[in-house]
Formats: C-alpha cells, sequence, structure tokens
C-alpha cells in the first residue's frame, strides 16, 4: 500500500471516528475523558477486515466463536457509568474478546487486567493490542466467571457476557468504595451496578441490553 493510499485510509477511519463521537454524544454520553478514549482507539482494527467498513457503526459485530464486538454506545456508557463521580484505578475486564474495551479502558483507568476464557479470542487480542503498545493492560486465559484473584482487589470490574445471576466470585474481589457492572439475565438481561462501601453492597438495576452469555471454564 503506498504512503498515499494509507494516509487516505487513515483519515477515512479518523472521520468516521469522529461521527461515531458526536452521535455517542447525541445519544447522551456526557463524559468527555470517555469520549476522549474511544476517540484514540481505531476500532476498525479490531473487528474482522471484511467488516472494517462497518467498524463505526453503532452496531455490535461477530468475532467469531459466537462471540461478539460490543456497540460502542454500550461500551461508553458501561464505562461512564464506572466512572461517575470517580476515577476507576485497577480495573478488571472480564471478556477481552478482541481487546477493544480493553484498549478504551487503558484510557482511563490506571491498570487493566482483562481475563478471556477462549484461546483463540486471547491470542487474536494480544495482536490487536500489540501494534499500540499499552503499558497498563495485561491479559490473561482464565475463567472469568471467577474474576482474577491473584490481582484482587479490584476498584472496578466490567463484564462483557451476561451472566444468570452476579457471580460471588467477583463481588468478592471489589475493594472498599469499588464498582462492578455487568449484564444480568438468560432471555431478558439488564444492566447491573453493584457497589461496595462500608454500608454493605447495592445493587441498582438500568436498562435492558443483550450480550453473549457468560460461560465458565476455558477452551
Amino acid at each position: 500500500m503506498s504512503s498515499e493510499v494509507l494516509r487516505a485510509a487513515l483519515q477515512t477511519a479518523q472521520r468516521a471516528r469522529a461521527r461515531m463521537i458526536e452521535r455517542l454524544r447525541e445519544q447522551g454520553v456526557r463524559d468527555e475523558r470517555v469520549l476522549t478514549a474511544m476517540m484514540a482507539v481505531p476500532r476498525h482494527l479490531f473487528v474482522e477486515e471484511a467488516l472494517a467498513s462497518r467498524a463505526y457503526e453503532d452496531t455490535a459485530l461477530p468475532l467469531g466463536l459466537q462471540q461478539t464486538i460490543s456497540q460502542p454506545f454500550v461500551v461508553a456508557r458501561m464505562i461512564e457509568i464506572l466512572r461517575a463521580g470517580r476515577e476507576l484505578g485497577k480495573t478488571l475486564e472480564v471478556g477481552t474478546g478482541c481487546g477493544y474495551q480493553a484498549a478504551v479502558l487503558s484510557h482511563v483507568a490506571t491498570e487493566v487486567y482483562s481475563v478471556e476464557r477462549l484461546r483463540p479470542l486471547l491470542d487474536r487480542a494480544r495482536n490487536n493490542l500489540r501494534h499500540l503498545r499499552l503499558p497498563n493492560v495485561r491479559l490473561k486465559h482464565a475463567d472469568g466467571s471467577l474474576g482474577l484473584r491473584e490481582a484482587a482487589p479490584y476498584d472496578t470490574i466490567i463484564v462483557a457476557a451476561a451472566a444468570p445471576k452476579v457471580p460471588q466470585a467477583l463481588v468478592d474481589q471489589l475493594s472498599d468504595g469499588g464498582r462492578l457492572i455487568l449484564p444480568v439475565g438468560a432471555v431478558e438481561q439488564s444492566l447491573v451496578l453493584i457497589e461496595r462501601s462500608a454500608r454493605g453492597i447495592r445493587e441498582t438495576r438500568l436498562s435492558a441490553v443483550r450480550f453473549v452469555p457468560l460461560l465458565p471454564g476455558i477452551e
């Protein structure tokens, strides 16, 4: 690819990303740090090459292995909810997928630990992230429903797959003042925010969503 063609492709992607950010603002995302992080990450590098032209649409896209990359609004909204009035600090992501959300989180969290149960997806995420050289992201092949006890506790936990109920292991790995957000439900799913404080655990049910299921074990 010539330098002129490459430059044109980069400019096209930059414009598409800018349009995505404007759409997120129109949809109600107000956290400028989240929007800046979304603008900084080239989403087209994380999707299948055949789908690159759709990378900045507000839709989930297939990754293979019955997994998807979440739609941009859901990524932005979940992170915005977790950040409200606080910093993310040390963050655990359950469900690395292609690595896109971990890359976004790297711009707003101190440390990002991301676990993925499917080895082929984890390998793909490593390859995707290698080019971005993000020093605060660590990937692990592990059962996300069990969290990642070796690095706990976490100030923030974000889950990119729907659990039938809130996994107690994840709640147990929250620090004092920590927040956990995840989709919960089998057929009908809702985002649920869990907050740990000195007074105990508070659970808040948020909007309806649709995610792939959170499965146990590793492959």
